[in-house]
């Protein structure tokens, strides 16, 4: 079980990674599969696709990836309160606004990181901080 899970969050934790680049690289084509696109094709609006949701993913795939190698529990809480805060985020906006075309696919991958990353913390060991430098 615990082999399986820290499998499954290294491999959530490469997909994350890999829409990190792909948000640094192509920020238009990969804005478009969430429904983003910058006001024009230039300037504040791609800077900030391309900034903020390399951010979000790349730190989420890496700490997921660094703490499943490491077996490190306490490392799955950054992409675990990410994740976490984004899934709440679009309930509010389920209840403000109301349903979108597309709605549940975005929520159930979320839902389901949120579950892997809280299985993985509750299971996997905890370290001292001291222990991740040596």
């Amino acid at each position: 079980m615990r082999l399986a899970l820290t499998a499954l969050i290294f491999l959530i934790g490469l997909f994350d990674l890999f829409l990190a680049v792909s948000f640094l690289l192509t920020p238009l084509t990969a804005g478009q599969g969430l429904g983003l696109a910058p006001i024009s094709g230039m300037g504040e609006g791609l800077s900030t696709i391309r900034a903020d949701f390399t951010a979000f993913f790349g730190v989420a795939g890496l700490a997921m990836l660094w703490g499943a190698w490491r077996r490190n529990a306490d490392l799955l809480l950054v992409p675990l309160l990410l994740f976490a805060v984004t899934l709440a985020g679009r309930a509010i906006d389920l209840a403000a606004t109301g349903p979108y075309p597309g709605w549940p696919m975005p929520m159930a991958v979320e839902a389901i990181e949120v579950a892997l990353l809280l299985a993985g913390w509750r299971i996997l060991p905890h370290h001292n901080i001291a222990e991740l430098t040596t």
